[in-house]
């Protein structure tokens, strides 16, 4: 880039008094006399501080990245600040001059690393002008951090808290907290920078991906301070929860608690099933185009015309549409091109967002050890208190605690239960193939690692975010809802099948309550049939948590034969048409003589039978069958387990509560016959295909 270039990006002012800033005079740079390594300049320090004031001063109050693309170019976190931190010694802590230096470093990094968030109502040209190369710059920036040549940056950095940590919560300023908070600000951003999807690479994403992370973390003791934090949280730590939320959120999000819990050999043979699905899902895919696709005698060119009613005329090319008219149709519904309209009045999600949680990311077998081993430690020290501070944060509303950290609160529930199961059933795994040895501890047997999710309090509040996130139509928060609401449930579930008498106490007292709200009930509904277009995640996440929640409560009311359930709609109607009837208003009836006996009735009225017969068919009704449909139109692409939720829905709706008149339409039952027989159907290799073919069968022959 030439400088009539640049002078045209930023002010040529700006850019003279930075560049005048950055200079080795100023900040320091490598020495001849010191066979090329780095050293300080005389007024580093007020440099440093003159460059922070420029950052906050100019870009943060003007809405501008004038400084920060000023930075990146003239090569300051790479040149200056990382080998700044790469020459403060370990046993120079006490040095107040570099400690102070590095600091300095740290809050310059902190600004120039933190996530570039696009608002669309902030946009500027500016804006639009620089956040490409900032971004690219900050996968830069983060290559240097995670795999400097002579040091370790995170660990210089985790070193520069460390007399502020080792004060007790009741000694620590204002600024030691700050310098804390800090320093979990930068391991956040860290976390957070990926290559953009959008903007040219250098090719070297192997540099900055999860993996890389996962280990630089490990290595540089991260990691330690995290667990060290968490497990310390609401004693020596108070406003740092929700900094170590947003890290542990972009550490685990999209890995698969499955694979992480799996041991090597399971692992291989996973790769290898897998491996062998993929290549019979193409062997299918070739064999179903070589039916249809065209050979060695069809290559010449075909045009054929269809007559259609009103003299109307189509044209169909290619000499499949000569083999007959099922195959000229097909060929004809093939071409054509449906241009959905578009939403203009609507205000829609980023569909980049749709897959915040549902992105998958693969980690190397290092990487994989080593963060199984850190959510272990995690799982077994710092869960409990670190969510339970957590849940108290967001109950209170408290300034630090953003809408964005509720949504990565409950994910995170959800993930850690899960992993809490698979790591239960590994355990389980191990010791049946080896000899038993010593009497198992009941407390490592127990689910009290992860009982500060499984109280009253955070069921009321899980309550209350799902219901008013379905009622403000933000659907990423609900998605985060459902995953947590279905683990929670799947985690009891396996609580009730524990050998413990405490657990399976514990789980009969929590589907308990949440069996006798029925406003429970009427939401697993209402999220299963309000489905439209919120993409694949939620509608995976909907329709799991609704086939989890029926199966449970069908298994509870058949073990508990007097279930009761408390209905609140039910009470004010039977209430409401009371009144009508004795033409009394409902201000005269409640100051009325027999208040107490009124209040009696109302309470009793609230409460009545559970009947699973009636609850049921409240699921087969045209939006719940219409969510499955689109659930089922994804078949190619679902796995096993889905694919069996599918047909369990459908089977229930066609045979056990015999509504199979439901699914008597064209485009049900034209996606069951492609199903089946193609083409481009599933695999009759698949487990799943005989039971969709006896039920594809038993619906035709209904029909």
């Amino acid at each position: 880039m030439g400088i009539e270039e640049k002078s045209q990006t930023v002010d040529p002012e700006v850019r003279a008094y930075v560049y005048s800033l950055v200079s080795a005079y100023q900040v320091g740079g490598s020495s001849t006399f010191e066979d090329g390594r780095y050293v300080l300049g005389d007024d580093a320090l007020a440099c440093l501080k003159d460059l922070k004031r420029w950052l906050r001063l100019y870009d943060e109050k003007s809405n501008r990245l004038d400084v920060a693309r000023c930075l990146a170019e003239a090569n300051l976190v790479q040149g200056d600040l990382l080998e700044i931190l790469a020459q403060w010694p370990d046993n120079a802590t006490e040095d107040k001059l570099k400690s102070k230096i590095a600091l300095a470093c740290l809050e310059l990094l902190v600004p120039l690393t933190w996530p570039l968030e696009i608002e669309d109502m902030r946009m500027t040209v500016n804006h639009h002008r620089h956040l490409p190369f900032l971004q690219l710059a900050q996968v830069s920036y983060k290559r240097a951090i995670l795999h400097h040549d002579t040091a370790k940056i995170l660990q210089a950095t985790v070193r520069i808290c460390l007399p502020s940590m080792a004060q007790s919560r009741s000694e620590r300023s204002a600024r030691d907290e700050g310098i804390i908070k800090l320093v979990l600000y930068f391991i956040r951003n860290v976390a957070i920078i990926a290559q953009p999807q959008h903007l040219p690479s250098r090719g070297d994403e192997s540099e900055i991906t999860r993996s890389a992370t996962v280990e630089a973390f490990q290595k540089q003791n991260t990691f330690r301070l995290l667990l060290m934090i968490s497990c310390n949280i609401g004693d020596d730590f108070a406003t740092q929860d929700v900094v170590v939320l947003e890290i542990l959120f972009h550490l685990l999000k999209g890995v698969d608690v499955g694979r992480l819990f799996m041991e090597r050999e399971q692992l291989v043979s996973s790769n290898t099933e897998e491996l062998r699905g993929l290549i019979q899902k193409e062997k299918a895919m070739l064999s179903g185009y070589a039916r249809h696709g065209p050979t060695r005698h069809n290559r010449f060119g075909t045009l054929v015309w269809v007559k259609r009613e009103g003299e109307r005329v189509s044209t169909v090319s290619g000499q499949i549409a000569l083999v007959g008219d099922q195959d000229t149709l097909w060929a004809m519904d093939k071409s054509k091109k449906w241009n959905k309209p578009k939403n203009r009045g609507r205000k829609t999600d980023d569909p980049s967002e749709h897959n915040e949680f549902d992105n998958s990311t693969s980690l190397t077998a290092s990487a994989r050890k080593q963060l199984r081993r850190f959510v272990e430690e995690f799982l077994d020290s710092s869960f409990n208190p670190l969510f339970a501070h957590l849940r108290k944060a967001i109950e209170r509303e408290t300034d630090r605690v953003l809408p964005v950290h509720t949504r990565q609160y409950f994910y995170l529930i959800a993930w850690f239960l899960r992993a809490e199961r698979a790591r239960r059933t590994a355990a389980k795994q191990k010791s049946a193939t080896k000899p038993p040895t010593a009497v198992p501890d009941p407390e490592d047997e127990s689910f009290a690692f992860v009982a500060s999710v499984l109280n009253q309090e955070t069921f009321i509040l899980l309550n209350r975010h799902m219901q008013r996130s379905q009622d403000e139509k933000q659907w990423q928060d609900l998605n985060a809802g459902m995953k947590c609401f279905t683990q929670i449930l799947l985690t009891v579930q396996e609580m009730s099948e524990s050998p413990s008498e405490d657990d399976q106490e514990i789980a009969e007292n929590i589907q308990n309550r949440i069996f006798y709200e029925e406003a429970t009930h009427d939401r697993i509904i209402a999220l299963l049939r309000s489905y439209k277009d919120q993409g694949f995640g939620y509608l995976d996440a909907c329709t799991e948590l609704s086939h989890v929640f029926l199966r449970m409560l069908e298994r509870y009311s058949k073990q508990n034969l007097d279930l009761q359930v408390r209905s609140r709609r039910r009470a004010r109607t039977k209430k409401k048409a009371k009144q009508a009837t004795q033409g009394v208003s409902a201000e005269d009836h409640d100051q009325g003589p027999d208040a107490e006996d009124v209040a009696e009735a109302q309470r009793v009225t609230r409460e009545r039978k559970f009947d699973f017969a009636r609850f049921s068919a409240r699921f087969m009704t045209q939006g719940c069958v219409d969510t499955f449909v689109a659930f089922t139109r994804f078949y190619a692409d679902l796995s096993t387990e889905q694919l069996k939720r599918a047909h369990r829905f459908f089977y229930r709706t066609a045979f056990k509560m015999e509504l199979a008149v439901i699914l008597f339409r064209v485009d049900i039952l034209q996606l069951f016959n492609k199903m089946i027989k193609g083409p481009e159907g599933l695999d009759p290799e698949l487990p799943a295909f005989k039971e969709w073919e006896e039920l594809v069968r038993q619906v035709f022959r209904r029909v």
